[in-house]
């Protein structure tokens, strides 16, 4: 598949800038392979769709204040500094994206807090935009954190063109967030309402969590036609043994197994038996999964409506077809669905 094949025009006003007011009340198109079909509904239509000893597959990720901005010294100059991974807990040191970038040297100090008492040193250049900082607090680490937390912001998608309000703090969070290290939400995530959780509580279907840190390469541009030539980032993954046993035994049970989220694919697909079974792991992934793909572990996958040329779409088209996929986004711009990381959902069956 080429990069040119991924190309899709969305019309302005279809781009989500806000979440709809309840959760489990966005849109929902289900996708259903076999059939060749698609239909619309409400998100927490999807409990029709699932039965009892079935089992979904949450990424438990929790999204941390990731954005801040500060002053470069001597000049004042604003820069907005995008923590990605802490490197060094011990000394400080992070991973970060700085904007812009051909301001910031090796050896530069940038000065945070209304006071500027928050200082960082630049001491190395990782990417063109990304930097190593080295952060100067000497206060226990406890405060360190609290502090970073209170210089940050809830790193809403630059896209969204708006600054963060108060709501973006909990719903730019899935409610089932419980590990710290994401700089994006997996939004597929944003559609489930306690409500809706307990409904399937009640009809039996299983849950299991496995954890990876979006980082910011899930967002990364393909930049060659070509796609086998395509790089992902690594980005850090870990599947305990309690959720393979439950994944596990529900395959072998012959029930469903839903991944909520391109994030919780690409996690079980980096971690599969010769037997198409679920085993845990620790560790990195840069899985690059595009059309023809053939997928081990989940027959059901929940997604939102993706970027053009994305790797979140080339890996949907992947798991529902590439023809009914992309009909499907044109039908999905026809109906006027909301798009990207606030937008609506669709369910591929």
């Amino acid at each position: 598949m080429k990069l040119s094949a991924f190309k899709y025009d969305l019309p302005e006003g279809l781009l989500a800038k806000y979440p709809s007011e309840h959760r489990d009340e966005s849109r929902l198109m289900v996708v259903d392979r076999a059939k060749g079909t698609i239909e619309h509904k409400i998100f927490k239509d999807v409990l029709g769709y699932f039965d009892e000893g079935d089992t979904f597959v949450f990424n438990n990720s929790k999204v941390f204040p990731a954005r801040m901005y500060g002053k470069k010294e001597k000049t004042g100059a604003k820069i907005e500094v995008f923590l990605l991974r802490e490197l060094d807990s011990e000394s400080r040191l992070w991973d970060v994206l700085v904007d812009p970038a051909r301001k910031i040297r090796i050896g530069n100090k940038l000065y945070f807090g209304e006071n500027q008492e928050f200082v960082a040193e630049v001491i190395d250049n990782t990417t063109s935009r990304g930097r190593t900082l080295r952060f100067l607090f000497d206060g226990p680490y406890d405060e360190f954190r609290q502090r970073l937390y209170e210089l940050g912001e809830t790193p809403i998608p630059k896209y969204l063109e708006r600054e963060p309000e108060p709501e973006d703090i909990e719903r730019y969070q899935t409610i089932y967030a419980k590990e710290e290290g994401a700089v994006a939400a997996p939004t597929a995530g944003l559609h489930f309402s306690r409500e809706l959780l307990k409904r399937f509580e009640i009809k039996g279907i299983n849950f299991a969590e496995l954890t990876l840190h979006v980082g910011l390469g899930s967002f990364r541009m393909v930049e060659v036609e070509d796609l086998t030539k395509h790089k992902m980032d690594s980005e850090e993954i870990i599947i305990p043994q309690s959720a393979c046993d439950i994944v596990n035994a529900s395959k072998m049970a012959k029930n469903k197994i839903c991944a909520v989220g391109t994030t919780v694919m690409r996690s079980i697909e980096t971690s599969v038996s010769t037997q198409n079974l679920l085993k845990p792991y620790q560790g990195w992934t840069n899985k690059f999964i595009f059309p023809p793909y053939d997928f081990s572990v989940a027959d059901s996958m929940i997604t939102n409506f993706h970027m053009p040329e994305s790797t979140l779409l080339m890996m949907t088209c992947a798991f529902g077809g590439y023809d009914l996929i992309m009909e499907a986004y044109a039908e999905a711009i026809k109906e006027k669905y909301r798009f990207y990381s606030y937008g609506d959902a669709m369910l591929i069956i």
